[in-house]
């Protein structure tokens, strides 16, 4: 076992962490800190690991923050806190109250931090808690199972439709430190909300390990945003898993900018009739890595999905994208499309791309694409022939590659934000190693 990995189970007995006096709890975590001892951090090994290697995370161990240890400016929370929301605020970790705004909330909504949900409210958290993906899927899972230090619980009532969407901003801000947070987001049936992930941090060096399970029960509606754009020196896993019910809704927009070294799980399994659409863009310069993974899961008659992943890359940057598809023995009639298509801006720049369809059923529409290039010449000649220069013309002709993936976001006060992360991506020649 490496010394990170060491450093990890020796000082976890330390941990104050919550849910300890919860039997089934404890089992769990028993049972992921065993197997997180056992295997550690996955590997290139696995096939589904195969284009991203994490051995650095087992030379050095980030540490666990302290809830009394945080402290983030206001002006910097601002500009990441969108204004039409009801925001969720977690600190190194851990939920702040202080920094979060739930005003107007409807009654029947329940929005508790991980930590007092499990005092509150823990046969609840226990319905869904580990439901949706177990310790077995991979050792980030494990790791978030046995580490978690809080997160949020969030439940929407059936009928019930949120007039704003809820924003859950992750922030770290010690080098050297370690956020591992778990959220549960449950809708009953016939409800509908809008939930945004944003992770950012202070500009040193750290590991962000979230979990969100979400079930979304019958004829419901989800629609979910991940920005990621963490700090350049951090290192992010971020793994989003839902259940969807008979005739549910599902669209998932991910957005990964930031991070040394970034992976997104996304995975869903669908009911019947069920429907769901996975969105991505990722931008990586320099010598990012973003590892984006996603799985649906078809399990039932007539269920639909759509999937479209776009890369630009730059400098020595590595983008992955892993798309499987599952259609299983009795899901007949399924609808499934997925795309993926990468833009390279350099020479050194490396696009790793696998869509898998695994089709079990007999009377089904499957198909997928991936494109790998560089832009195309007689378009910057076009451009250029009407007056503008060289560089403007593959900075328009590339913005205009990733804002398509941009304009597919349905917030106005997002859409704002994300179109001014996207720029700062360009110029394109701006970028040094």
């Amino acid at each position: 076992m490496s010394t990170a990995l060491n450093d990890y189970t020796a000082s976890y007995s330390a941990l104050a962490l919550p849910g300890q006096d919860l039997p089934w709890l404890q089992q769990l975590r028993a049972d992921a800190y065993t197997q997180f001892a056992s295997d550690g951090f996955p590997s290139p090994r696995e096939e589904e690991w195969r284009y991203t290697n994490v051995s650095a995370l087992e030379k050095k161990a980030f540490t666990p923050l302290l809830a009394a240890a945080r402290a983030v400016d206001a002006d910097f929370i601002k500009s990441y806190q969108l204004a039409d929301a009801y925001s969720l605020v977690l600190v190194d970790g851990y939920f702040s109250a202080e920094l979060s705004l739930l005003a107007d909330l409807p009654d029947t909504v329940q929005i508790l931090s991980m930590a007092d949900a499990l005092q509150t409210c823990p046969e609840q958290v226990a319905v869904y808690f580990g439901k949706a993906v177990t310790s077995n899927e991979h050792g980030f899972i494990a790791f978030n199972n046995a580490w978690f230090t809080d997160g949020v619980f969030v439940h929407i009532p059936a009928l019930c439709v949120l007039d704003k969407p809820i924003q859950c901003l992750h922030i770290v801000t010690q080098d050297g430190g370690l956020a591992t947070t778990r959220n549960l987001l449950v809708l009953a049936e016939n409800a509908a909300a809008q939930w945004l992930e944003t992770f950012v941090g202070a500009d040193v060096g750290y590991l962000s390990a979230a979990v969100t399970e979400a079930f979304v029960g019958q004829n419901s509606e989800l629609t979910v945003y991940k920005v990621q754009c963490e700090s350049a020196k951090a290192y992010h896993f971020g793994g989003l898993y839902i259940q969807q019910a008979r005739d549910a809704r599902c669209t998932h927009h991910n957005f990964a900018f930031g991070g040394l070294l970034a992976r997104s799980d996304i995975h869903t399994d669908l009911d019947q009739a069920a429907e769901c659409e996975l969105n991505g863009l990722y931008l990586g310069v320099k010598r990012q890595h973003l590892d984006n993974h996603t799985r649906i899961n078809h399990l039932k008659p007539y269920g639909i999905s759509r999937e479209t992943y776009k890369g630009v890359l730059d400098g020595r940057a590595r983008g992955v994208f892993q798309g499987r598809v599952i259609v299983a023995e009795d899901a007949q009639l399924t609808d499934s499309q997925m795309n993926n298509r990468n833009l390279l801006l350099s020479a050194d720049a490396e696009a790793d791309t696998k869509p898998q369809l695994e089709i079990y059923a007999d009377d089904v529409k499957c198909g997928h694409g991936v494109t790998v290039g560089q832009l195309e010449e007689k378009s910057v000649f076009y451009l250029q022939s009407r007056g503008v220069d060289e560089e403007t013309a593959r900075n328009m002709l590339t913005f205009a590659f990733a804002n398509e993936m941009v304009d597919k976001v349905n917030l106005p006060l997002l859409k704002t934000l994300l179109v001014q992360l996207v720029l700062q991506h360009f110029p394109q020649n701006s970028y040094v190693d």
